[in-house]
């Protein structure tokens, strides 16, 4: 069982950054949390959780939603058991919910998982809000 914790969201304007933290609970170590594979997800009023950005485990491959290719940055730092997604050039598009996900992924170290239903863990999610 791994809690993910999310936080850094806030109401920005267009054109700004902002960068979003998973932290997974104290209890976890590296060791497990570096077999996880990450995901970011984000759910706007109305539409339904939508894929946003995703890294394997070994922190090798990552993949973006089209949407936010060129804008958006995921990464990882396992001594922190810690994800994060960079969001530059923001737009009032992005306003949402973001969720960060995770799975366990040993036996899969390269691969990046973008549908929901295959991530075990969830956080509870923070709003990101950008004006116009």
């Amino acid at each position: 069982q791994v809690d993910l914790v999310e936080s850094g969201g806030g109401l920005v304007q267009a054109g700004e950054s902002l960068r979003l933290s998973c932290a997974a609970s104290v209890r976890t170590s590296a060791r497990t949390f570096s077999r996880y594979a990450m995901g970011w997800f984000r759910q706007a009023p109305g539409k339904d959780r939508e894929f946003v950005a995703g890294l394997s485990n070994n922190g090798g491959t990552t993949d973006y939603a089209d949407s936010v290719k060129g804008r958006f940055t995921i990464s990882r730092d396992n001594a922190k058991v810690t994800a994060y997604l960079q969001m530059n050039r923001l737009t009032p598009e992005d306003t949402a919910v973001y969720y960060c996900a995770g799975r366990e992924a040993t036996f899969l170290p390269t691969y990046v998982f973008k549908n929901e239903d295959q991530y075990n863990y969830w956080g509870q999610g923070t709003q990101v809000t950008v004006s116009s």
